[in-house]
C-alpha cells in the first residue's frame, strides 16, 4: 500500500498539473513558500493539517484529495497503524479513514453487539460499501468468507453488496458503522 507521503506527492503534483499551475503560482495562492511544495511534490516534506488544507483551497478541492488512498477493494486500518497529518498549532491530527464518493449516500448507525449468533447479512443494493470503526470490545467483522478480526479503533471497508457478517466476540463490543450507497 502507497504510503501518506507518497500519495500527497502524487496527488499534489497532479491536482497542480490539472490546474495548469505553476509549482510559484500554487505556492503563492496557498501563502506557503515554493520550497514547501517542491518539498511535498517530491516526498520529502512532512505537511501539517494547515498546510494541506491551504493547498486544497488554492487547487479547489477537498483535503480528502490530498490523502485519500482511493482503493476499491476492502480496506483495513488498523488503531496502531494509524498514520495522521499532525496539526502545526496543536495537539491534534486528522486521519481520512474514508473520503465519499460525489453523489453518494451515508447512513450512520451506531452497532451493539454480544457474544452468540453472528449478524448474517443478505448483499444490500448493488454498490453499497460498508465502512466500520470498532469502539470497544472485538468482532469479526466483513466479507462472510473472510471477516476480519478487528479491535477497539480499528477501521475496516468492505463490499456491502455481498454477504457479510458481524460477530461480536467479546460482551459490550459497540461500533460506528457507515452504509454508502453510489
Amino acid at each position: 500500500m502507497e504510503d501518506l507521503r507518497t500519495r500527497i506527492a502524487r496527488t499534489v503534483r497532479n491536482e497542480r498539473e490539472r490546474a495548469a499551475l505553476s509549482v510559484s503560482e500554487l505556492a503563492r495562492r496557498a501563502g506557503i513558500s515554493k520550497a514547501t511544495v517542491s518539498q511535498l511534490e517530491s516526498g520529502s516534506g512532512n505537511p501539517s493539517v494547515e498546510t494541506l488544507w491551504a493547498l486544497g483551497v488554492a487547487l479547489g478541492v477537498p483535503f480528502a484529495v490530498l490523502v485519500d488512498q482511493q482503493i476499491n477493494a476492502p480496506t483495513l486500518i488498523r488503531a496502531d497503524d494509524l498514520a495522521g497529518v499532525p496539526s502545526s498549532a496543536a495537539a491534534y491530527s486528522a486521519t481520512l479513514l474514508s473520503a465519499s464518493p460525489p453523489g453518494a449516500r451515508r447512513d450512520v448507525y451506531l452497532i451493539q453487539a454480544e457474544p452468540g449468533d453472528p449478524r448474517r447479512s443478505d448483499p444490500h443494493h448493488p454498490g453499497t460499501t460498508e465502512h466500520v470503526v470498532l469502539i470497544s470490545g472485538q468482532a469479526l467483522i466483513g466479507p462472510t468468507d473472510d471477516p476480519v478480526l478487528l479491535n477497539p479503533g480499528d477501521y475496516l471497508s468492505y463490499a456491502g453488496d455481498a454477504p457479510h457478517v458481524f460477530e461480536a466476540i467479546v460482551a459490550g463490543t459497540s461500533a460506528v458503522l457507515i452504509s454508502e450507497l453510489r
